[in-house]
């Protein structure tokens, strides 16, 4: 009998080092990660002492009196592989040192370019390294359209299982995200509200308030529409839209999912204007944040979106004739994501006076920068001549419901979940096809109809929409 292997490949990149090597760390502390289970970073160059002295520094910020001692025993489980991914003969060195080392391929995780994930399954099956125990978890982006995503499925069909096949989205681990699905169907009270008949609109908003940085070669090609939009932000409309699925399984769960991606109102060049605008980041008006084209790395003049904002529809039953407001953007004034349900206003004002807001509840999910759920509801002020209402929220801070337990970062929840082969928050071939379909027609529509892109500075609030 074997002992499984955790084959990080991609093992010096910045994900890895921000993320996942700390997540590694945080299920090898609290039980999570099997313990005859061994880690090896796999990466084009390096040794097993460099990547140890490098997890060290990395890991320096997640050492406390409770863990420090378990970092020796977690840096004892990693063993680097000099490896080109792209090269077949490494991976039979791969295979040998594995069979030497009593082991077999559980888990590999490919924080790659997309365009290597193929080759590196064709390779790791041509090795002999992948069987129906072995799973691969594959990061974001999955291809740049419905096209280059297709064939890439494709090629790892013809080595995996759908079953086996775990496509990360790290929104999907995050703890408010989660919260929707409780909010939702953990309460009673929110479920028959839930729908056309009591909701005016819905925004959903991920801001950013850093620019590109050192990625401007890796966004041009891809722009907010295709980096946040056709992953986060449908995964996030899905999860507020979907209907009650049968039971809590992942499949039923992504059932109700797809059926939502598959409802989206289709955005083309006859309604473009109307739901959609681009935007991009100039230099701030203080000079001291430079504009997307005057980035360091800028290469050329472009105009590759840095905003986006669309007024998207459900066409089903329940949400028919609900505005749903999707917005993100870099270079923003603060950096947050939140979901806002925004109820409608009260058929009849019994109190005289209007309030100086519309009588619309809201419920707010917050996910960034602090997770909270505030229900917006009115109250009357402690006036004792005018009967006036006021806005006042109840609020529920999500860290102080955990009852002071470790929180858990996103990557760290997904990979454990696919270390227990729990596929719920990992997104299906289906899916991810159905939002490249609805990204592409966008895509389509902006060329036909060569909307104007928006200029905004950095720092400010992207451009006005609604």
């Amino acid at each position: 009998m074997t002992a499984p292997a955790f084959l990080l490949f991609g093992a010096h990149g910045d994900l890895a080092l921000r993320m996942l090597w700390p997540s590694l760390f945080r299920l090898h502390c609290d039980g999570s990660l099997p313990q005859d289970m061994a880690l090896y970073g796999v990466s084009r160059s390096g040794t097993t002492a460099e990547l140890h002295a490098r997890l060290h520094r990395v890991l320096s910020e997640e050492l406390n009196d409770g863990n420090r001692h378990r970092l020796a025993a977690f840096l004892a489980k990693i063993e680097f592989i000099n490896l080109d991914a792209g090269r077949a003969a490494d991976y039979a060195d791969l295979a040998d040192n594995l069979r030497r080392a009593g082991r077999h391929v559980a888990i590999s995780y490919l924080s790659m370019p997309p365009d290597l994930f193929t080759p590196i399954v064709a390779n790791l099956q041509g090795a002999g390294l992948i069987d129906p125990r072995t799973r691969v978890i594959l990061e974001k982006p999955i291809g740049k359209d419905l096209a280059s995503s297709r064939a890439i499925s494709d090629g790892i069909a013809n080595v995996l299982a759908e079953v086996q096949t775990y496509r990360i989205d790290h929104y999907l681990g995050k703890e408010a995200v989660q919260n929707l699905l409780a909010l939702r169907f953990g309460n009673a009270i929110f479920e028959p509200l839930w729908n056309s008949h009591h909701i005016e609109s819905v925004h959903i908003t991920i801001a950013e308030s850093l620019g590109i940085g050192g990625r401007w070669a890796y966004y041009d090609k891809s722009g907010a529409l295709r980096d946040m939009v056709q992953n986060h932000m449908l995964q996030l409309i899905s999860l507020i839209a979907m209907e009650p699925p049968v039971n809590g399984s992942s499949e039923a769960i992504r059932n109700e999912k797809i059926k939502v991606l598959q409802a989206l109102h289709p955005i083309t060049a006859a309604n473009f204007i109307d739901c959609v605008i681009f935007g991009q980041y100039t230099a701030s008006t203080e000079g001291h944040m430079p504009g997307y084209n005057d980035e360091p790395d800028a290469a050329e003049i472009s105009n590759t979106e840095t905003f986006v904002a669309i007024k998207a529809h459900v066409d089903n039953w329940r949400w028919k004739g609900v505005p749903f407001y999707l917005k993100t953007g870099k270079r923003l004034a603060s950096k947050h994501t939140e979901v806002i349900i925004t109820f409608k206003e009260v058929p009849q004002y019994l109190f005289g006076q209007k309030p100086d807001t519309d009588l619309c509840n809201r419920l707010v999910i917050q996910m960034q920068p602090d997770e909270s759920i505030t229900l917006e509801i009115f109250n009357k002020t402690p006036d004792v001549h005018e009967f006036i209402l006021k806005p006042v929220a109840l609020n529920l801070e999500i860290t102080d419901a955990g009852n002071g337990k470790i929180r858990h970062i996103a990557y760290e929840r997904l990979i454990r979940d696919a270390i227990k082969g729990d596929r719920t928050l990992f997104v299906r071939r289906d899916e991810l096809e159905q939002a490249w379909a609805w990204v592409d027609q966008i895509h389509a529509a902006r060329k036909t109809t060569q909307a104007p892109l928006l200029h905004y500075p950095a720092g400010g609030n992207g451009p006005d929409f609604e």
